[in-house]
């Protein structure tokens, strides 16, 4: 059974880029261009998830960075592991302050995009 990757991305080139590279590696994708998705994550039962840093539609004030701790600190989806994808500078930063598995900086080449899935799901 192939692991499934749910990627929330609202940039349609990026999101439509990841997906076909995802699916052609043998993973199962879940896209969405908005974080409201989250509502139905253990549903969903995402092997890995993938969070643009500029989602603010999860709730009015919250971005990845504030979305990611909210599931890294709830029990039932903590186990999940969350990537932050962003073209900030301090992405790095961002990613601990969000208490984050990892992080991916755009503009990205695929091989890195491969390398952070592959590390996160065995």
């Amino acid at each position: 059974m192939a692991k499934k990757v749910l990627l929330i991305e609202d940039d349609k080139d990026i999101r439509d880029t990841i997906v076909l590279a995802l699916k052609e590696d043998g993973f199962e994708v879940i896209e969405s261009e908005s974080a409201k998705i989250l509502k139905n994550v253990s549903e969903i039962a995402p092997d890995l998830i993938l969070l643009d840093n500029w989602l603010t539609d999860w709730k009015s004030d919250a971005n990845g960075q504030q979305i990611s701790k909210e599931l890294k600190t709830n029990p039932a989806t903590s186990h999940i592991p969350v990537i932050i994808v962003s073209a900030v500078s301090n992405i790095k930063e961002v990613s601990e302050a969000g208490l984050a598995d990892g992080y991916l900086k755009k503009p990205f080449e695929l091989t890195d995009l491969f390398a952070i899935v592959h590390k996160h799901i065995a």
